[in-house]
């Protein structure tokens, strides 16, 4: 890749896409790409830093007394599921597409900023820019992002590459899922005895099938309560004492987690117990600069409905890259090929039409 070069930097990128495709990379399984990743920075005599399966780099002239900007991207992926067609772990190009388990989500999106940073590798900047590769983002796991989140400097804002059609996200509903409790008292199916957990816990469901939240959010809309989960009951002829039931909270930015328990407490008689309170909503402030870049750029903003590594990012970020959400997890899971060589672009052009914002302040 060269900074003069837009081809070969579209056509490096997707050579690493390729190795990255055809290198089996599940989430707690990424040593492999992690160890490619590091391969394609030695190669270029670019110093890079790993913690578990996480590699990191800065820009050459790296100035400690700069702003600090974060390129992401993952390079864990699911398994693929049966409805596969084509090997998952070949990387095939067909009709323009370039086919194979994380192609889409998110391997186009990280070669892409890969090529991007390399870019800007040697130039003076008003600001640093530092790339991470990170594991663990398709299970949120505590060893991707958030474990190297302690070794790296203050950091202004990132731009998360997930796959939206380069269009930018500049909200995300954050996840919170629930166990629910009821208590109800066993007693004999046959005698009218005890107190049926189950049908204290319809209340709840009856309750959850048509609840609103009571905030709504400017681009993410309204929140959500599912119940996805229920059990209860061991044995015919007893009435249960306690029945379960799993909800799925996808919370917008006009609420914080806490928030939104509180008010699903108020209005239903089970316990509630969250497993994590981690994944939060994030919203990035209306007057960001960045999102006077993406203005000029003609960008399209919107709220997006999937989690990312953003969830786990205590700063401002925005989430933007090429390839579709809807491809994601898919059979046969595709980027086009000129999808690389656009987001490549586009990521180039946020970043100068970024600094040339922060240049003029």
């Amino acid at each position: 890749m060269t900074e003069k070069d837009p081809h070969t930097l579209s056509l490096e990128a997707k050579e690493l896409l390729k190795s990255l495709i055809e290198t089996p990379s599940f989430s707690r399984e990424e040593d492999k790409t992690a160890a490619l990743i590091a391969e394609f920075f030695q190669n270029k005599n670019i110093p890079f830093f790993q913690k578990g399966n996480n590699i990191w780099v800065k820009n050459k002239k790296f100035d400690p007394k700069k702003p600090n900007i974060l390129l992401n991207s993952h390079h864990d992926t699911v398994k693929p599921n049966a409805g596969y067609t084509k090997d998952p772990f070949s990387c095939i190009l067909e009709d323009g597409k370039i086919y194979g388990l994380g192609s889409n989500d998110a391997g186009g999106c990280l070669v892409s900023l890969i090529a991007a940073y390399y870019h800007f590798y040697g130039r003076d900047l008003p600001f640093n820019l530092i790339l991470a590769a990170t594991a663990e983002e398709e299970i949120s796991g505590k060893n991707g992002i958030a474990y190297i989140l302690p070794e790296l400097p203050e950091i202004e804002l990132a731009i998360v590459g997930e796959p939206t059609l380069l269009q930018m996200a500049v909200a995300e509903k954050g996840l919170m899922v629930i166990d629910a409790e009821v208590t109800g008292k066993a007693g004999h199916a046959a005698r009218n005895e005890g107190e049926n957990a189950i049908y204290k816990a319809l209340e709840d469901l009856n309750i959850l099938k048509t609840f609103q939240f009571e905030k709504v959010s400017k681009f993410l809309g309204e929140s959500k309560a599912t119940v996805t989960i229920i059990n209860s009951g061991s044995q015919h002829n007893v009435v249960p004492d306690k029945c379960t039931y799993c909800i799925d909270v996808r919370v917008t930015d006009a609420y914080t987690l806490e928030e939104a328990l509180a008010e699903l407490e108020s209005k239903l008689q089970a316990k509630l117990v969250p497993r994590s309170m981690r994944l939060n909503s994030s919203r990035i402030d209306e007057n960001h600069p960045i999102l006077k870049a993406a203005d000029e750029l003609q960008l399209e903003k919107y709220g997006s409905p999937t989690l990312s590594d953003q969830a786990l990012i205590p700063f401002p970020s925005v989430k933007i890259g090429p390839g579709d959400s809807a491809r994601s997890h898919t059979a046969d899971e595709y980027i086009y090929d000129n999808e690389i060589k656009d987001g490549i672009s586009l990521y180039i052009k946020l970043i100068e039409t970024y600094a040339a914002m922060r240049s003029t302040k």
